[in-house]
């Protein structure tokens, strides 16, 4: 059984990759990570003294009068987690909620209230708190959470005063929000009030200590979001998935979102501020998951010849459309013949998942950045290009995101397992970049057998198109997700999976033979670890 530092490592070498590459840049944009101030919050938490499960975080919850809850500012995931801790507590019905937030000055509190009473609409609200100019981060998920709190709680005040850009006057704020805390406990003091924050503001030293010394006896608990150190610290653990940590008593850490997650989500706002536009450049987010995958798999992404490596990757590079270039992504896929309903296909599978790889013309279409699809439509670009561009098409007559298109594989079985195998690959990939991914649920599944996949090769054969997509994926997610369990327990190699990526499954027979090798290994690899 694999130990716990080499689960650490394997959980987390494609992702120390790519983080690598985010950081140099966001650094070169913001030099505040460096200040004092920064780095108290960073070194106050390395360790952790167990691992979570849910009805402990809930007990830990309704033990408390404040919950502060650490907020970065740049990732939706941490204001619907804030959100959803909110309603959750408000439910059990005990006790009445109250929300705080650093979003809003406190200057501006009756233009919330003006909201709270639906005296104004959202775009009032958003305008006259002058969120975009001050904030500048995504207001959806910030509006999520003030609507559950007008939905499930007392109160919503806002908690924040100027400046926010000096550093030097970021411990006067925090005495300013504790005072503001303060007065929130006098106006409701049988509610339990939330509050996000900065997750810098949440070291020992900054605000939970001056809230401390404002309101003694009162039971603070700090739920810190996504801590890097601990991050990494708990994928040593053996549990697939930590949901959270118990840092100490009265801080806890959750983990809805990966190191990568994050800083991706805040390099697209440094480059979106730095040109002054409303829509983001995905491109380098997009190369940096290829060249980070790649690397994992140790593919030349220069060599000039096909084989062991495809032949210069580095100009296989996938087209990046956004949503200010979307006429011209449709113009290119109506040129390749694609349907007015096949389009509007594809483009409702980017609504559901926020991008999508298109083979016919090899680009990515992102409306949205989601860490996890994200990264599974850059190992479909990869697997596609390790086995030829611009075109692989599966037999059954659509490509990896729904559409139809020619076909490659001659014989009918062919159609099944090649369509199964790329659906396995992508998502072994999308878990090696985002290892936080759910694995897929099997407990009504078949055995993962060559039997029971030449039976489903059957059934998905004589279905229509969407069956057939259906069946193939929920194979090939369950068969990525054992190899990916296998190479957690170092049974295989990222040399022995670059080979996968490189199978020409084009040619007669050969989905199949790979399909049952790879199952075959993957149940060895299942019995070996359980002995």
């Amino acid at each position: 059984m694999a130990s716990a530092v080499n689960l650490r490592f394997r959980r987390s070498a494609a992702q120390l990759h790519a983080l690598a590459g985010v950081e140099r840049e966001i650094h070169a944009y913001d030099s505040h990570s460096r200040r004092k101030y920064l780095r108290e919050f960073t070194q106050a938490f390395r360790h952790y003294e167990g691992v979570l499960d849910s009805p402990q975080i809930h007990n830990a919850l309704h033990a408390a009068d404040i919950v502060l809850i650490g907020d970065y500012h740049a990732l939706p995931a941490a204001q619907r987690y804030a959100a959803s801790l909110l309603e959750q507590r408000a439910l059990a019905g005990d006790r009445p909620v109250v929300l705080g937030v650093e979003t809003i000055f406190a200057r501006d509190q009756h233009i919330l209230d003006e909201w709270w009473r639906r005296e104004i609409d959202e775009d009032e609200l958003r305008q006259r708190i002058r969120f975009d100019l001050d904030w500048g981060y995504d207001w959806a998920p910030f509006h999520e959470l003030l609507v559950a709190a007008r939905d499930h709680g007392e109160a919503i005040y806002g908690l924040d005063c100027m400046p926010r850009e000096n550093l030097r006057k970021i411990g006067a704020r925090d005495r300013h929000a504790a005072a503001k805390i303060a007065e929130v406990r006098q106006r409701h003091p049988n509610a339990v009030i939330f509050v996000l924050f900065g997750e810098s503001h949440l070291a020992p030293g900054h605000l939970p200590r001056v809230l401390d010394k404002e309101m003694p006896g009162t039971k603070i608990l700090t739920v810190l979001q996504n801590v890097d150190a601990l991050y990494w610290r708990a994928a040593g653990e053996r549990a697939d998935k930590v949901e959270a940590v118990r840092v100490k008593d009265d801080v806890l850490c959750v983990f809805n979102a990966t190191p990568l997650e994050k800083y991706e989500s805040y390099r697209l706002f440094l480059d979106q501020w730095s040109r002054c536009d409303s829509d983001p450049d995905f491109a380098p987010t997009i190369y940096n998951l290829i060249d980070s995958l790649a690397s994992f798999l140790e593919i030349n992404r220069y060599s000039p010849h096909n084989g062991t490596q495809p032949k210069f990757l580095v100009d296989m590079l996938p087209e990046v459309h956004g949503n200010s270039s979307g006429a011209v992504l449709r113009r290119l896929l109506s040129r390749k013949g694609i349907s007015a309903p096949q389009l509007e296909n594809m483009l409702a599978n980017v609504e559901e998942r926020g991008s999508a790889y298109l083979p016919q013309v090899n680009a990515f279409y992102v409306r949205e950045f989601r860490m996890m699809h994200a990264a599974e439509d850059a190992t479909r670009f990869l697997h596609h290009a390790c086995r030829g561009l611009p075109q692989h098409l599966n037999g059954h007559g659509t490509n990896g995101n729904g559409a139809q298109g020619n076909t490659s594989a001659t014989l009918p079985a062919d159609a099944f397992y090649t369509r199964v195998i790329e659906h396995a690959v992508a998502y072994f990939g999308s878990r090696v970049l985002y290892p936080s991914r759910p694995a897929p649920e099997m407990e009504d599944s078949p055995a993962l057998s060559r039997a029971a996949c030449e039976k489903a090769a059957q059934i998905a054969l004589r279905a229509d198109a969407e069956r057939f997509e259906s069946v193939t994926r929920a194979w090939g997610y369950r068969l990525g997700s054992r190899i990916y369990n296998a190479y957690l327990a170092g049974k295989v190699k990222p040399s022995g999976l670059r080979r996968l990526f490189l199978a020409h499954l084009d040619e007669p027979g050969v989905a199949r033979k790979v399909c049952t090798a790879v199952i075959a290994k993957v149940r060895a690899a299942s019995r070996s670890a359980h002995t």
